[in-house]
């Protein structure tokens, strides 16, 4: 069985074949969990709420600038929005697969818009490029092998942070400034992000340096900036 699933021939497009081309994604968002959970014991977090926080929200990112913002005293409503604006690309993301959930009942287009993310999306397009059945089914073993990864890299985030008596002496509090640019770095496709960024990092420059607004909500702005012009982009 196990002989299959890493060695399974031809691909299928099946549950088990998501799963297993994710992997190599799945062990990048690992990294970015670790740093989560290292995060997350700034929040007083504990392990267990670490992971459930990963389990019902999976939103990677999104998870981890609202933490932030929690910490930097910003409040609850101000992080919720500030996650939601960073995750806007997912409406566009979830709508380019609308395909994929046509005529399914809504707790399987619930389930599988909860588990839609950055690595399965890319990867089913680059399966379907290749000529592969990738539909459904691959999008949901794909998703769920990334959240258990994340699940279990913000848990064990959390119990090696709690585990050192000093994680800043070994430098530890960077790792979330570290992880954060690998994840922005992932998330570069190429020349059509260039005016979405820009104008995010204009927005939010300007916002803090002109009109001096909290950097909570400057970060809000810029990302719905940036996700608008991303969808007018996407309309030329």
């Amino acid at each position: 069985m196990f002989r299959s699933f890493f060695y399974p021939g031809e691909c299928t497009g099946s549950f088990l074949c998501g799963a297993r081309e994710v992997l190599p994604l799945a062990l990048g968002a690992a990294v970015y969990g670790l740093a989560f959970g290292l995060l997350a014991t700034q929040a007083r977090m504990t392990e267990l709420e670490a992971g459930l926080m990963g389990g019902f929200v999976f939103a990677g990112s999104a998870q981890i600038i609202a933490l932030e913002r929690l910490i930097a005293g910003a409040g609850a409503a101000v992080a919720v929005i500030a996650g939601i604006a960073l995750n806007l690309r997912l409406l566009l993301i979830t709508a380019s697969l609308r395909d994929v959930f046509a005529g399914r009942p809504w707790w399987q287009v619930a389930l599988g818009v909860h588990l839609t993310v950055d690595e399965n999306w890319a990867l089913i397009l680059s399966a379907r490029a290749k000529g592969q059945n990738a539909g459904y089914s691959y999008l949901i073993g794909a998703g769920i092998t990334v959240l258990l990864a994340w699940c279990w890299a913000s848990v064990a985030g959390v119990f090696f942070a709690t585990a050192l008596p000093e994680p800043t002496a070994i430098g530890m509090d960077f790792a979330f400034v570290a992880a954060f640019i690998a994840i922005c770095r992932s998330l570069w496709r190429g020349k059509q992000d260039i005016a979405p960024w820009f104008v995010a990092f204009i927005v939010v420059f300007c916002s803090i340096r002109l009109v001096e607004v909290d950097p909570s909500w400057a970060l809000i702005l810029g990302g719905l900036s940036g996700a608008c012009m991303a969808g007018v982009c996407n309309d030329e």
